[in-house]
């Protein structure tokens, strides 16, 4: 049995080169390459994201942590084919229309893609169609929007309207988040939950899939 303990570190630690070299050691030693992802990289960023939330780690440390085990998965992606690596389910998130705020939102899909969901980054400044169009071409299990402004608020709002309207409000599931949203908010405009942070998000996705 591998010790995985070494790479859970350097993933803690943000040290994307110590965790190519050790996933590369690991590959080599025979090491089952999911098991690599789970037992190491993954629970890497599982550290990282209690950490977050109670305040040890700040949003610098926690972008490195997770470009660190990205650095892994790039690593053991050439031995995996992509039908063969973990996923928890798929995300599609973006900021809406008329906001162009995205250092939170990529926060929160670098977190989601690093403890094993498939995330669909749309960008900014979206429209309801586009979240929507994802829900329909991409077959997403959850969308998640993000507003940083007050004006853009009721944004969300629409798109949670047009999943309405085209009939796909039952087979997905929406999260909201951003400095001026809450949870009250959440419940008016009628979306699933209410993320305040990237580890709460985490953690809101895993219970509304069931993990």
């Amino acid at each position: 049995m591998a010790d995985y303990e070494s790479l859970r570190t350097e993933v803690v630690n943000g040290n994307a080169a110590k965790v190519r070299e050790t996933t590369k050691a690991l590959l080599d030693a025979g090491n089952n390459p999911l098991s690599i992802i789970n037992e190491g990289l993954i629970a890497g960023m599982n550290i990282v994201g209690p950490r977050f939330k109670s305040g040890e780690m700040f949003v610098p440390e926690v972008l490195m942590s997770a470009q660190a085990m990205g650095a892994g998965i790039e690593i053991v992606k050439v031995v995996l084919a992509d039908a063969d690596m973990p996923s928890i389910g798929k995300v599609a998130i973006g900021t809406v229309k008329g906001d162009l705020h995205d250092i939170g939102k990529n926060l929160v899909a670098m977190m989601m893609e690093s403890v094993g969901f498939k995330v669909i980054n749309l960008g900014i400044d979206l429209p309801a169609e586009r979240f929507v169009q994802a829900v329909k071409e991409q077959d997403v299990q959850i969308v998640a929007m993000s507003a940083l402004l007050t004006t853009t608020m009721l944004r969300m709002k629409d798109t949670i309207d047009l999943l309405k309207e085209e009939g796909l409000r039952d087979r997905v599931k929406v999260i909201v988040g951003g400095a001026p949203i809450s949870q009250r908010f959440s419940d008016e405009i009628g979306a699933d939950g209410f993320a305040p942070d990237a580890a709460s998000a985490i953690d809101l996705c895993k219970a509304l899939l069931g993990e």
